[in-house]
């Protein structure tokens, strides 16, 4: 079956109702322009409502060493999930904090498929926000996904972006992926997480043979 990650995590219920769902990994979001932003502290006690949980996924957005050092002092993350940094930024803060390291690369174009990886653990495929986002996902927005059609994949990878669970299951089939990543597919506001959507989001995914 496909894997499901749920972001965007920033309440007891949101956490718990992701755990509940069967989610494969749970991801919190430290950037604070995003209605999803949680502090490390906050990150720090969610995650410990599920010890031996799903793996925490940290998200950082052109992160510096010291964000990244303050969220691992507070939270065991088990992955750091990078966007806007280059791969071999990527690479050095997979070595520097001795984490996987996920790096999202916003698509909008074939041209923009990424076609090599050293050193990353990880590709998360995102549509490319608009001009005027003020973050790179949860933008509820996806990309063309025939543009995958034929890509050879230079490492394992999530698809992302404006998936829903009535639609999560086509985009799997469609493009071959084996673990999808949701956030704002699962709201019913920004930044508010639906329990019966997440459930229905893992279910759908975990319902596509992968």
């Amino acid at each position: 079956m496909a894997r499901a990650k749920i972001c965007g995590l920033n309440s007891a219920a949101a956490i718990d109702a992701a755990v509940a769902a069967g989610a494969d990994w749970i991801g919190f979001v430290f950037f604070p322009p995003s209605p999803r932003a949680v502090t490390p502290a906050e990150a720090a006690a969610l995650a410990a409502r599920h010890e031996g949980g799903p793996p925490r996924v940290g998200l950082f957005v052109a992160p510096g060493d010291a964000e990244i050092e303050a969220a691992l002092a507070a939270v065991p993350l088990d992955i750091l999930q990078l966007h806007r940094v280059e791969p071999a930024r990527a690479a050095a803060l997979r070595s520097r904090f001795a984490r996987p390291v996920w790096h999202a690369v916003e698509i909008a174009a074939a041209a923009d498929l990424p076609t090599a990886a050293p050193g990353i653990d990880a590709l998360l495929l995102d549509a490319k926000p608009p001009a005027d986002a003020t973050r790179p996902g949860g933008n509820a927005r996806r990309f063309d996904w025939s543009l995958l059609a034929g890509w050879q994949a230079p490492a394992p990878w999530l698809l992302a972006g404006g998936l829903t669970p009535a639609n999560v299951a086509a985009a799997i089939r469609a493009t071959g992926a084996v673990a999808v990543d949701v956030s704002s597919g699962v709201e019913s506001a920004p930044g508010v997480k639906d329990a019966a959507l997440i459930r229905a989001f893992v279910a759908a995914a975990h319902g596509v043979r992968a």
